[in-house]
């Protein structure tokens, strides 16, 4: 009985090897080396410069003696891509200043693998300070929209104004979260994530950040896709999501008294509408727009429509 025993968990042993070993054949990922992603990811406005020991892609575009720039934040797993759309209209009548936050896009890795708030907020301080960008208007969407209102709140002199897209920040509980997340939170599955990630992964994980998944082309996904693959990425994708956030952090909401414009998606399902609703009640001076059958990054999905309302906010 025993033999049996050994032989049946010998044979499970060896089709779990064999599993893992096609699995990895399958999808496993090689970074993808910087120079190639340069080629394709950056354009006649994207600068690199050294900030904190990183050498950090940033495009400045636009009117160069707008004394009062925007500066858009992007999101968990993005780029400052995120904001193309936005970035070619709003350049026209301002000066408009996205950076691929660390861990993410071209940037690469924070070197102490420190990804909390605070660090990205004290980020934020050093980038506008090294482009001596003494006040601007600051947007942010999901993770960027965080970052934007604790960087209000603490540097209160330094934004004019704010623009909150489907921003984090309060204790919620997600209607769907994308599978990216959820592997990359799970243990010892996470441990492959940095170097098994399947390409349809990512497709699922936008799709799930859409309401509309018919706009999920394959241009998206593969620019999703192929900047996670940048070396270390990966792993910060993982460090970051492995830190608990801080339950109390929304009680510095109340104290923001700048002008504030929340943009959210209905069909949000990441970050529910009800949240929208949360930051106009806490928000001293705020006004709400719901963006009908859009789901996480409206800037994406519906720019013209969302543009809109940035651009009346504004004026």
């Amino acid at each position: 009985m025993r033999q049996i025993t050994l032989k049946i968990i010998k044979k499970l042993v060896l089709i779990i090897g064999s599993l893992s070993v096609i699995f990895i054949l399958l999808f496993g990922q090689k970074d993808i080396p910087l120079e190639e992603l340069k080629t394709k990811y950056t354009n006649n406005s994207s600068i690199f410069t050294s900030i904190n020991n990183m050498n950090v892609h940033y495009c400045d575009e636009g009117l160069r003696n707008d004394s009062i720039p925007i500066i858009l934040i992007h999101g968990t797993g993005s780029s400052l891509h995120t904001f193309d759309n936005w970035s070619s209209k709003l350049s026209k009548t301002k000066r408009v200043v996205r950076m691929d936050l660390p861990g993410y896009g071209l940037t690469g890795p924070f070197p102490n693998r420190n990804y909390s708030k605070n660090n990205y907020v004290n980020f934020i301080k050093s980038f506008l300070d090294t482009l001596k960008i003494k006040k601007c208007i600051l947007a942010g969407n999901s993770l960027g929209g965080n970052i934007a209102w604790l960087f209000t709140a603490k540097f209160p002199s330094k934004v004019k104004k704010l623009i909150l897209i489907d921003a984090s920040g309060y204790p919620n509980k997600s209607k769907d979260i994308p599978i990216a997340f959820k592997l990359a939170q799970t243990p010892i599955i996470n441990k492959a994530f940095t170097y098994i990630t399947p390409r349809f992964i990512a497709k699922k994980s936008v799709e799930n950040v859409y309401a509309d998944k018919s706009k999920v082309t394959t241009e998206l996904v593969n620019r999703y896709f192929e900047l996670t693959l940048r070396k270390g990425n990966r792993q910060a994708f993982v460090d970051k999501l492995a830190i608990k956030p801080d339950p109390n952090q929304h009680e510095k909401i109340k104290t923001i008294t700048q002008p504030v414009l929340i943009l959210w998606g209905e069909e949000d399902m990441l970050t529910p509408v009800e949240m929208a609703n949360r930051f106009d009640k806490d928000l001293n001076n705020s006004t709400l727009n719901i963006l009908k059958n859009v789901g996480h990054v409206p800037m994406e999905e519906s720019p013209h429509k969302s543009l809109d309302y940035v651009l009346n906010f504004l004026e």
